[in-house]
């Protein structure tokens, strides 16, 4: 009877021991299951918890084995030095799980090394009660060693299959390997422990209280993780299925690219690409639908994309497995397809946008013309009408003025002011650029329209500074611009007042203000200023102001006006410094 309930007491703790070690590896392969899934500090977390569930687990089955064997449970430093073991060596290897791509065989390594540090913390606590004597048999502990090894590799070569059940039966490998070394290692181990004969009731309950407390710690740790996983788990496969839902029903194309070949794409992008099923395209270099003239710009980026982590939206031409031209939006950004690095692109077809906005661009540019023709025929039309007028006089035979022929000039003048200004607009022409200081300029702008401004009654108060202000453009056109805002001014100025001329320079840019203390202009009239034959003259064309912005811009400059009513209005041009070269060369 007593043999009995002590073999019955053996296999009791043989099974408690065989599923704490499938419940741990379990547990283990759930947390380590989860870094496909997720990154950064996530990573960190479930290979840090993979490896402590794991090594408690193992810790407390050794112990539950060693009452199996009729052992005494010595609590010695050997007991927390074999736990850090085998927490530290299920860590590396788990590490290895997660080298795709960087090692070959980083499943042999990961099982070669969580197999050594189950046999080290397997045999190494077995050294923690004080020893009379030992012996051992090579066989089984070779045996015990192989076994270990070929069930950590196939348990975890199971764990990244496909199959359903994968988790499961992984588990009742590694969790039935671990067990079986301790069996076969006591037997190739032959221990003879201190007082090992010397039974007590004393040390009956001290190891049973020890058992009672390294088991449930044990279980409760595996427990609280396995609780934590499911629920970690079971959000992330919420997720999992809210991302796939969005993916499959996503208007825009989604792929993800394995190296230069697409490793999957969604229903949209199988349409965009006019294939019939996702195996058309799926394992194809994406070169053979990009350009010839895109491949090394895309290259590039692609590599870069390793280190920058994602990329900006920008437009990409694509071509379809019929050879239709796709004009396109991508962004690219690095995740994972299969545990390995990969790139996510989402590709959006703007054909139709960018067809809409060609025909929206001829649209402005034929309302443009039409704008353009329909001021041209009015501000010609009207000398015209006056010279026929003069000419019909001339040949009824009526008797000749003299003011006629001054009057008709004057018309042939507007005329070819009206047909210079319009050529200012057309195609930039060739023109002589110098190093120019603007003060120079101003100052004979200012010089020429003094007179007209005194009559006027208007004053011209300038600021030109002590130091050269220098630009690089063309003398005349310059003057021009200065010009037609100073006339602005005047004729805007019709109760007199002053206009303050102030240059400068700020940073890279040469500077001219211009205020004057007219009447102001209107927010709805400042957007409009610019327009070809807008004005608020009665007798302006409005290409003045038009020609001023072309010449400013071909100098790279800017024009900025502000204005409040009643106070008047402040041009603001902007033209960039350029120190002169022989200046230069001269100090050097």
């Amino acid at each position: 009877m007593m043999n009995g309930t002590i073999v019955t007491w053996h296999n009791f703790f043989q099974i408690l021991a065989l599923l704490i070690s499938i419940l741990a590896s379990y547990t283990m392969f759930n947390f380590i299951g989860n870094l496909k899934r997720t990154n950064g500090t996530f990573r960190q977390f479930w290979l840090a918890g993979g490896a402590f569930v794991f090594g408690v687990g193992l810790w407390a089955k050794h112990f539950i084995m060693l009452l199996k064997f009729n052992q005494s449970i010595n609590f010695t430093w050997v007991m927390p030095v074999a736990l850090m073991f085998i927490i530290f060596f299920s860590l590396m290897a788990f590490v290895m799980l997660t080298l795709h791509g960087v090692l070959k065989h980083r499943l042999l390594f990961g099982s070669s090394i969580l197999a050594f540090g189950v046999a080290i913390m397997n045999y190494f606590s077995e050294l923690g009660p004080r020893i009379d004597g030992m012996n051992y048999d090579a066989g089984y502990i070779v045996l015990s060693i192989l076994l270990l090894f070929t069930g950590t590799y196939l348990s975890f070569l199971l764990s990244e299959s496909s199959y359903r059940y994968r988790k499961i039966l992984a588990s009742l490998l590694l969790g039935g390997s671990v067990v079986a070394i301790q069996i076969l290692g006591n037997k190739g181990l032959y221990i003879e422990y201190a007082n090992a004969n010397y039974v007590t009731t004393d040390r009956l309950i001290r190891d049973i209280n020890m058992l009672t407390f390294i088991v449930g710690l044990g279980a409760l740790l595996i427990l609280m993780s396995t609780l934590v996983t499911w629920y970690i788990d079971k959000r992330l496969n919420q997720m999992d299925e809210r991302y796939r839902l969005l993916v499959e029903n996503s208007l825009d194309t989604i792929a993800i690219l394995k190296g230069d070949r697409w490793g999957f794409v969604n229903a949209a992008g199988i349409r965009m690409f006019e294939a019939e099923l996702d195996g058309e395209l799926l394992g194809k270099s994406i070169y053979t639908f990009l350009p010839a003239k895109d491949h090394n710009a895309v290259r590039e980026r692609l590599h870069n994309l390793v280190f920058t982590g994602n990329g900006k939206p920008i437009e990409q031409e694509w071509f379809t497995l019929k050879g239709k031209v796709l004009h396109t939006e991508i962004v690219e950004t690095m995740t994972t397809l299969d545990n390995e690095p990969a790139i996510q692109v989402i590709i959006r077809d703007i054909s139709e946008r960018k067809k809409n906005e060609e025909l929206l661009i001829n649209s402005e540019k034929l309302y443009v013309a039409g704008q353009l023709a329909a001021g041209i025929a009015h501000e010609i039309r009207n000398p015209l009408t006056s010279l026929k007028g003069f000419l019909q006089l001339i040949a009824s035979g009526r008797r000749n003025n003299s003011s006629y022929y001054d009057i008709m000039n004057a018309e042939l003048d507007r005329i070819e002011d009206i047909v210079s200004e319009l050529l200012m607009l057309s195609k930039p022409q060739v023109y002589e650029l110098t190093y120019q200081d603007m003060r120079v300029m101003m100052r004979d702008t200012v010089t020429l329209l003094e007179t007209q401004a005194i009559l006027h009654n208007i004053a011209i108060e300038a600021e030109y500074g002590n130091d050269p202000l220098w630009i690089y453009g063309v003398e005349n056109q310059v003057k021009q611009v200065f010009i037609n805002v100073i006339k602005n001014a005047i004729e805007a100025m019709i109760d007199g007042g002053a206009i303050g001329i102030k240059l400068s320079r700020e940073s890279d840019g040469v500077y001219v203000r211009i205020r004057d203390e007219g009447p102001g202009i209107g927010e709805d009239q400042l957007a409009k200023m610019g327009q070809p034959f807008y004005t608020t003259k009665e007798k302006g064309t409005g290409l003045g102001l038009m020609v001023s912005y072309k010449i400013v811009d071909n100098h790279q400059g800017k024009i900025d006006v502000k204005s409040e009513i009643g106070k008047g209005t402040l041009f603001e041009i902007m033209l960039p410094f350029r120190y002169p070269e022989t200046a230069i060369k001269k100090s050097s």
